[in-house]
């Protein structure tokens, strides 16, 4: 299947040049990208950088599932897109197998990139080998929206940085009515980096050991977190099949839940969301009561070439007019996401004024970098299908946290 053809998650449309086609030739440079949200702010910096280079580019939205279908599919045929996003979770697999253009010397030529600028973890999460795969795009945190109308009417204050994960728990319990027709929170198992991940992370636990060699889903800590997560699920969320299949962000803007924690890419949908935006604010995660720790994962995407563009110096130019600091402030200032350049993300906080968009910025204070190794999903996807079975009520969680350490630990092994 290619590219030029997908429409998923509102995209673009096709393009004219055809997937392998750029602007140096002709036709048009296909980008090719997950979140709708981030679209419509990306098309302006696209616009800039036609204007100044004279090479088109059109994006196209992919849904997330779809996306890695579609690109496996387009490596394994040669039918790619010219420029993308890569994720933490593929990258390695990516580099490993000479589907990514090496933009080691093309950066160091580069007049207009910075990389000293941006995270080391993320650059380093994009390099292999000693060559450099991908430009950072952006970071993310974590933050707490939470239901405002539901509070007043509850009689409850809003959460601050005083608040603990037993405040939390005390809070989602009450939020949550007999009938049905409202709870606390709701979180899934596929809610991993924008839930309970922080969760484990705060109160002393985790999910990798430091060398990236073992699971942590052994620590007495995680599970001691994971049992707490377990007592949100029986008293404050939905039921858990409500959950898989509405999504919890649908469940926040349909007035079902009055907390839930997410990460900073979905404020783009949450401004023009119009119960959300009238109804809802963003206040830090809560700590921990014996760690004092107030944990955010954080993650970065990165811009990618296709190994095998037809128009590799084109390709390469929109990717360096992406991360140089102008272009990072800007997606910053037109609300796309926070931005991976240091500093500029300061200015993302203003682009509404619907939340307290400082709350994410707070959170980078104590922030733990997504987990991953060498081939994340040969664990990830297991480990979110094994606690399936606690949110279901099928098995104890501390049993989940023990299947998902020896079905890590093999996975890493064999890696």
């Amino acid at each position: 299947m290619s590219f030029a053809a997908c429409g998923g998650g509102g995209s673009a449309g096709g393009n004219d040049g055809g997937a392998s086609s750029g602007g140096d030739k002709g036709g048009t440079l296909a980008v090719a990208i997950w979140d709708n949200g981030q679209k419509a702010g990306l098309d302006q910096i696209i616009a800039d950088f036609t204007a100044e280079t004279g090479i088109k580019a059109e994006i196209q939205v992919i849904t997330w599932d779809q996306y890695w279908t579609l690109l496996e599919a387009g490596a394994s045929g040669g039918d790619m897109p010219d420029v993308f996003w890569m994720h933490s979770n593929e990258a390695q697999k990516y580099m490993e197998n000479d589907i990514l253009m090496d933009l080691t010397e093309r950066i160091a030529a580069s007049e207009k990139l910075e990389m000293d600028k941006f995270p080391e973890d993320i650059k380093n999460m994009y390099s292999w080998d000693g060559k450099t795969y991908a430009v950072p795009k952006d970071v993310d945190t974590i933050a707490l929206f939470y239901n405002k109308t539901m509070f007043d009417e509850a009689g409850i204050s809003y959460p601050d940085d005083t608040w603990t994960w037993d405040d939390f728990y005390d809070a989602a319990v009450k939020l949550t009515k007999d009938d049905g027709s409202q709870f606390g929170t709701a979180m899934n198992p596929s809610n991993e980096q924008d839930g309970w991940m922080n969760i484990i992370y705060s109160m002393g636990g985790r999910v990798l050991s430091e060398d990236k060699k073992s699971s942590g889903f052994d620590d007495p800590n995680t599970i001691k977190a994971m049992e707490y997560v377990q007592k949100l699920i029986d008293n404050a969320m939905p039921p858990a099949t409500t959950m898989a299949e509405t999504g919890t962000d649908v469940l926040l803007g349909s007035g079902k839940i009055a907390m839930l924690s997410q990460g900073s890419w979905m404020v783009p949908q949450f401004k023009e969301h119009e119960y959300i935006a009238e109804n809802c604010d963003v206040a830090v995660l809560p700590k921990d009561p014996e760690t004092g720790r107030r944990v955010s994962l954080y993650n970065g995407l990165g811009w990618a070439v296709s190994a095998k563009t037809a128009n590799p110096d084109a390709a390469w130019q929109l990717v360096e007019w992406f991360g140089t600091k102008d272009m990072q402030l800007k997606q910053a200032q037109l609300g796309v996401t926070m931005a991976a350049y240091e500093g500029v993300s300061d200015d993302w906080k203003n682009n509404t004024d619907k939340f307290n968009l400082q709350a994410y910025l707070d959170m980078r204070e104590d922030a733990v970098f997504r987990p991953s190794t060498r081939a994340t999903l040969t664990w990830w996807n297991p480990m979110c299908e094994i606690l399936k079975e606690a949110w279901n009520g099928n098995k104890p969680m501390a049993d989940c946290c023990a299947e998902v350490a020896a079905e890590m630990n093999e996975a890493i092994a064999n890696e």
